[in-house]
């Protein structure tokens, strides 16, 4: 997602898409914290979500 550069209607589509995006997220990590079988909690749990889209290399195969 790119909001740089953009204005007007097509920033604020693109910021919708973003907003709409970071709510999934958020959503699916506190379901999935709340599982209880995670052993992390919340905030770990997002955080290493995070990255490890921001890092893939660090992923093992």
């Amino acid at each position: 997602m790119k909001l740089a550069g953009l204005a007007g209607a097509e920033y604020e589509a693109q910021w919708r898409k973003w907003w709409g995006a970071a709510e999934v997220f958020q959503a699916a990590v506190t379901e999935c914290a709340a599982r209880g079988d995670v052993g992390m909690s919340r905030y770990e749990l997002e955080q290493a979500a995070k990255k490890a889209v921001r890092h893939p290399e660090g992923l093992a195969a």
